[in-house]
């Protein structure tokens, strides 16, 4: 069972990193005003940095059972639970607890946790 809610805490993160990624470039971007054009490709590929850390979260995630080692699922998990922890934190800040991100985020936190 734990290595089930571990890999469905994977799964979580690599949709909700994807999720963030395509809102970013149709909703955020799209709409945004950003002087000179090459700090708007700067931040755009911040943006997408972080989409892509997630993205290797929740492989981990998934990839942890499988690894046979508890020491690694406990670092796995550990770094995972602080990345999504604090980017769930500043996503509620941001959205004064009203978006969804910062819900789906703290579910990958809670299914890694219960996975742990």
């Amino acid at each position: 069972m734990r290595d089930l809610l571990l890999q469905c805490a994977g799964a979580a993160g690599i949709l909700v990193a994807l999720i963030h990624g395509v809102l970013g470039e149709t909703k955020v971007f799209a709409k945004a005003t950003i002087t000179p054009e090459s700090l708007r490709t700067l931040i755009r590929l911040v943006w997408q940095a972080g989409t892509v850390a997630w993205i290797g979260g929740g492989v981990l995630l998934l990839a942890a059972p499988l690894l046979g080692s508890d020491s690694a699922r406990h670092w796995i998990v550990a770094t995972i639970v602080a990345v999504y922890g604090f980017a769930a934190v500043a996503n509620a800040w941001w959205s004064r607890g009203r978006g969804f991100g910062w819900k789906a985020l703290a579910a990958v936190v809670a299914l890694a946790v219960a996975g742990y």
